[in-house]
């Protein structure tokens, strides 16, 4: 069977490694990808393709996320650590 478009083109960008995308590259085609989702137009096989790149994308977006977090985190606890020390 052959590819569409949507599909060959989802399945070349994940090929490249989703680890390797940074939060914004990531974030700016997942945007894009819910743009073509939102304008229609797409069969249904097409659809589904970009809606599992999206789903693939919003987990690498929450993964730079959560370790922005736990540094921001770690770092406030450091500074909070170092706070309590001074006033000991």
């Amino acid at each position: 069977m052959a590819k569409t478009g949507a599909m060959a083109e989802n399945e070349g960008v994940q090929g490249a490694g989703d680890d390797a995308l940074g939060y914004e590259q990531a974030r700016d085609e997942l945007i894009d990808v819910v743009r073509r989702l939102e304008a229609g137009g797409t069969s249904l096989e097409e659809s589904l393709a970009l809606w599992e790149r999206g789903e693939a994308l919003a987990k690498v977006c929450r993964r730079w996320l959560d370790g922005a977090r736990a540094r921001l985190d770690a770092a406030l606890a450091e500074s909070e650590g170092e706070q309590s020390a001074e006033q000991a």
